[in-house]
């Protein structure tokens, strides 16, 4: 999930660039250069989850040691994939709604990100399981 964010913050950042509205990149414009930021921020933060729980795998710890924590990250990975692809979808405007052509990789993506978030477990099940194996 955090790759294909990745993917999308990437194509919207080379899009921005390429596009001019009212004169100027629409790079120039602050609001892009935030959502941008946005993207950049959740993918940053999923990567040291990421990292995180695979330190705490590599340890050979018990499954039930590590189980919240992968929770967790699963709920972490999906939002912002699903941030990231709507974002991108923005910056794209109108575009990402139109299969292949530039936009394309963000509208497939755009399209089938509930595909990553249901299979997992929902996210209400996943805290659940998180909070009761942390002892909350």
């Amino acid at each position: 999930a955090n790759a294909l964010a990745r993917i999308c913050m990437c194509e919207a950042v080379r899009w921005a660039r390429e596009r001019k509205t009212f004169g100027k990149p629409l790079m120039k414009h602050q609001i892009i250069r935030h959502k941008i930021g946005e993207m950049i921020r959740h993918i940053t933060a999923t990567h040291g989850m990421l990292e995180y729980v695979a330190d705490l795998m590599n340890r050979d710890l018990p499954m039930k040691v590590t189980a919240a924590a992968v929770a967790m990250l699963k709920i972490q990975a999906t939002r912002t994939l699903e941030l990231c692809a709507r974002d991108a979808s923005q910056v794209f405007g109108g575009r990402s709604y139109i299969r292949g052509g530039r936009a394309g990789v963000v509208e497939g993506i755009h399209r089938t990100v509930k595909s990553y978030v249901i299979p997992g477990g929902s996210e209400e099940i996943m805290m659940e399981l998180a909070t009761k194996i942390s002892k909350l």
